[in-house]
Parts: C-alpha cells; structure tokens; sequence
C-alpha cells in the first residue's frame, strides 16, 4: 500500500471517529448581586452546567481542530477546521508516515483526499480521491449517512451527564484558557446511547469485538460553556485528545470541482472489470 493511500485510511478512521463539541456565551449584568462565577458554577452545578452548554451548543457554527492520538493502532495527528452546518463540513491536514501532509475533506459522508502530485497520474491526473461512505454504507445494508448527520457537536457532554459517577477534577489551563475539567468512565452501553440507532448494532459489534468494555472520557469547558479539550480512551480501538480553538469564526470548506475528482468506488469497478475480462 502507498504511503498516501495508508495515510488516507488512517485519517478516514479518526475523522469518522470525531466529535466536535461546540458552544455559545452567555452574558450578564454587572449591576446585579454578587453570583457565583462561571467557572465556580461549572465545579459546583455540575448537571446544570453540562445542560447548559448542551443547550447552547446551536449558537456557533464552527471551530478549529487539533486531534493527537491513536486510531486502529495508527498514529494520528490531524489540525483543521469544522463547519458544524448540515450537512457537517471539515478540511483536516494529516502527515503521512513520511512525514509529507495530506488534506482530507469531509462533507457529509463524503471524503476528499488530495492525491500527491507524483501519483495523480495513475487517476488521470485528478487532484482528489473521492470517497463516499454513504454508497459504501448501503452496500454493506449501514447507512453511514445518516450516521454523518447525526454528528452531534455535544455527544461527549451528553455522555457525561448521562453517566452515573461524572467527577469535577478541578480548574484547569487549556491553550491559555481557564476551564473546569470533568472526568468518568462511562459503560459501553451509556455511550452507545449517543450513537445514531442504525449504527448502534454494528458499533457495538465492534466493541465486542475490540474487547471495549468502557470508555474513559475526560472534557475541559471554559468560561463561556464552550469545550476546549476531550481525551476520549475506548481500549485498545483508539486514544485521541482534541484541542478546540476560534469557535464561530468563518470558515469556507468547498466540495472539490468534479472535474478534479476521481471516484473510488469507480475506480475499483474498473478493477473488477480488467479481472474478469
């Protein structure tokens, strides 16, 4: 396998395996009495607080991304930005195991990878390798679409204050920001619960067989309700921390120009078809 092509499955992998958690600011009255301060209101009213930044969730439409970690026993480290509109939009870049970047788009169930220079002669000279996950999903009878609009910018928030036992661990600096962190272990079954239910079988198979009994989930909110880290651990399928940064500032993520495209799902086709001739 290519190095581009190894580096397009790994960043598929985590990508798919991203959640972004995003939310707006409140305001208040400098004339009203003495109240509590956001961030002793986040270590002290815990469950409030969690609902809080749920609920507030719909008032920024992007963010900035930074994920470190592991995936499929892969290492990944991934740096873009988000469109939380529907259909939900990325632009991440990847370093291959040379070391070279790569650009991966994701619109919807649709990836994007850049093609490096010195292999686009192979697709005819296309800058991008078009991956569609929702084809590939009703294939397979997974409809991975759906999955894809279902990414909810608040699924670990709601995993936390869906879980028995959710500990605050303190205040905490994260990229120069004041945040209480929030910690616990969640059982499979509570996580699955956040997972879109036609997908709910088949993740769950995985975890089996993954081993994954529990996942560790750890999460860093700042003053204005906004989640400014995650280190999620599910066993040995992934370890990924993900830095969040520049909430609500404008991004533009296009889909690529057809005519720089090559289809994967064609390509393949096109395989099978020199086998059998």
């Amino acid at each position: 396998m290519s190095l581009w092509k190894k580096t397009t499955v790994v960043a598929v992998s985590a990508l798919t395996a991203l959640a972004v958690s995003a939310c707006g600011s409140e305001s208040g009255s400098s004339d009203a009495p003495k109240q509590p301060s956001v961030l002793e209101l986040l270590a002290t009213d815990l469950k409030g607080s969690l609902q809080k930044t749920i609920d507030a969730t719909g008032k920024s439409d992007s963010v900035t991304v930074k994920m470190e970690g592991t995936a499929g026993g892969e290492k990944v480290s991934m740096q873009g930005v988000m469109d939380l509109g529907d259909p939900v939009k990325a632009e991440m870049t990847t370093a291959g195991p040379d070391g070279t970047p790569t650009t991966v788009r994701m619109i919807g169930a649709v990836f994007y990878v850049e093609i490096p220079e010195e292999d686009r002669e192979s697709t005819g000279g296309k800058r991008w390798m078009k991956l569609d996950l929702a084809a590939a999903g009703a294939q397979s009878g997974m409809d991975f679409s759906k999955q894809f609009e279902d990414i909810d910018p608040t699924k670990q928030v709601k995993t936390l204050l869906a879980t028995e036992g959710t500990t605050v661990v303190g205040e905490e600096t994260v990229n120069g920001a004041r945040t209480v962190h929030y910690t616990v272990t969640a059982p499979v079954a509570t996580y699955l619960g956040q997972v879109d239910a036609k997908m709910r079988a088949d993740v769950e198979k995985e975890f089996a067989k993954q081993g994954v009994k529990e996942i560790k989930l750890d999460l860093w909110v700042d003053e204005q309700y906004q989640p400014r880290r995650v280190h999620m651990v599910m066993g040995k399928m992934g370890d990924m921390t993900v830095d969040y940064t520049d909430y609500g500032k404008p991004v533009k993520i296009e889909t690529p120009p057809p005519a720089e495209t090559a289809d994967f799902a064609e390509l393949l086709e096109g395989l099978k078809d020199l086998a059998t001739s």
